[in-house]
């Protein structure tokens, strides 16, 4: 399909297959790309194009050496570690570098652009690391990384394994490239790192506060908590938009269930309970303020210079600079990790032996300690968590001899997010596993239809607990459920 001019997240739920760029992307770039080779030709001095990087950008680099300097350049900067960065973020910061690039005020050639294109769409993914990125002057190390394979070097994941780039090249049909002037820096400059983390991390945070509700509401009937809290006037004295999503939610989850038609016998519910709307609706309102964010930067250009043919100005600045996305991602890893914390509450409310629920969901407890340790394990889980979400943004270390003296850590800020998000999944799952066992010890009584249509779904997968058994193999196909996307059964 053609590259949307504007790409919104929702058009990302499901990456694109294979992508074309369109005609004016197309005109945009050779148009970029032919003014600054007549610049080039006047001798003048840009940062970048032809002089060196960082603090050496009062060298001046002879033109028979620029092709050169921008191959040196993507070589040197390749100096990423740690954990190789999961595919389908490969993916998409290919996606992503596709489309800055397309906005046509890089200076780079419509070959290299088609390359990428070439690499996104026979799924030749580069392998890139998490580590390296200081998240100012762009995702340096992780943008090298992906920009290797043009030269015909770095590794790649291709066709099921890993392989060297000139392998899968030949392959596939492609050659190695020179790069021109300006290319090695508009392929490294740029926040495509930390924003391909970013919309994962969106898309993944939808589905998960999407799942707390479904949940959260199962386990409400669980532990016969009532729906009271969950009513429209209460809401709309406060009227925040997540805030009233949510109870929404939960009510038209909880409605027709013969649980909720028993006789109230507690004054109130415990506030994991209680304020799920006031929990989950805020953190749903971290995502929508996040998604606002996050469009607007993948649809910019964020390299350095940036070419201006159409006001015939080449101008350096800080586009690169991932502070707008550093504190997003930080503030969703706080929001996020929260929908944790509250499900684990509840999950402790379920195990405690209360409301009539047999300590642990065990049937005869004591010879058998049902789901103890599974709340352990979303005890540790959480706390991991909120180790994870000491802010990666407050910090900043001068490099380059002073001359990138304040940069964003974004980047650092992103991979913790991944790690929270993978872990609110985790806690979810054993929370939907306690739930689940809940509603079978309340039977005969009967949830409403919906939740029964997803406890009957989950139960093909994970057969009630009726004494004892290995319930990691549970856990991991509870985690593995929560893949699936719940709207349906929040359908009205």
């Amino acid at each position: 399909m053609l590259l949307p001019e504007h790409i919104s997240l929702d058009q990302l739920q499901s990456l694109i297959d294979k992508l074309e760029l369109s005609a004016d992307a197309k005109n945009r770039i050779k148009e970029n790309r032919k003014y600054l080779d007549e610049i080039l030709n006047t001798g003048d001095t840009y940062y970048g194009i032809n002089t060196g990087f960082g603090s050496l950008c009062n060298v001046r680099i002879d033109a028979e050496k620029l092709a050169h300097l921008q191959e040196n350049l993507v070589c040197s900067h390749a100096c990423g570690m740690g954990d190789e960065v999961p595919q389908e973020i490969v993916k998409l910061m290919l996606l992503l570098k596709i489309h800055g690039l397309s906005r046509g005020y890089s200076g780079v050639r419509m070959e290299i652009v088609q390359r990428l294109a070439d690499f996104y769409n026979k799924d030749i993914l580069p392998v890139v690391y998490e580590q390296g990125s200081l998240g100012a002057s762009g995702d340096l190390a992780p943008l090298a990384h992906l920009s290797l394979p043009l030269l015909g070097k770095g590794l790649v994941n291709y066709k099921g394994k890993q392989m060297q780039a000139s392998e899968a090249l030949k392959d596939a049909g492609l050659e190695p490239m020179s790069l021109a002037a300006k290319e090695g820096l508009a392929l490294l400059n740029g926040t495509q790192f930390m924003s391909s983390y970013a919309v994962w991390s969106l898309l993944a945070a939808d589905r998960l506060l999407k799942w707390a509700d479904v949940i959260g509401a199962l386990s409400a009937d669980g532990f016969m908590a009532k729906d009271e809290p969950f009513k429209h006037p209460i809401h709309r004295v406060r009227p925040h938009k997540g805030q009233i999503a949510t109870a929404k939610n939960i009510l038209q989850l909880l409605n027709g269930s013969a649980i909720q038609k028993l006789p109230k016998e507690q004054v109130q519910d415990p506030y994991s309970f209680r304020c799920m709307p006031q929990v989950h609706g805020a953190s749903k309102d971290v995502v929508a303020m996040a998604t606002q964010v996050v469009e607007i930067e993948i649809n910019s250009v964020t390299d350095n210079p940036i070419v201006f043919h159409d006001e015939e100005a080449i101008m350096s600045g800080g586009n690169f600079h991932g502070q707008p996305l550093a504190l997003q991602l930080d503030f969703l890893a706080i929001a996020l990790s929260e929908i944790a914390n509250i499900s684990e509450r509840r999950t402790y409310l379920l195990v405690s032996g209360q409301r009539g629920l047999p300590a642990f969901l065990a049937p005869d407890a004591g010879l058998n300690s049902g789901f103890m340790i599974a709340q352990y394990t979303a005890a540790s889980i959480v706390s991991q968590n909120k180790q994870l979400c000491t802010p990666a943004s407050v910090d900043s270390i001068v490099s380059s001899n002073g001359q990138e003296d304040h940069v964003s850590m974004g980047a650092n800020a992103a991979t913790k997010l991944y790690r929270v998000i993978k872990n609110v999944q985790r806690v979810l799952a054993i929370e939907l596993l306690n739930a689940a066992q809940a509603i079978d010890l309340r039977r005969p009584l009967a949830t409403s239809k919906p939740l029964e249509d997803m406890w009957a779904t989950f139960r093909e997968e994970v057969a009630v607990m009726n004494e004892d058994r290995v319930l990691h193999d549970d856990m991991i196909l509870a985690e593995q459920f929560l893949n699936n996307d719940p709207s349906k059964w929040l359908a009205e």
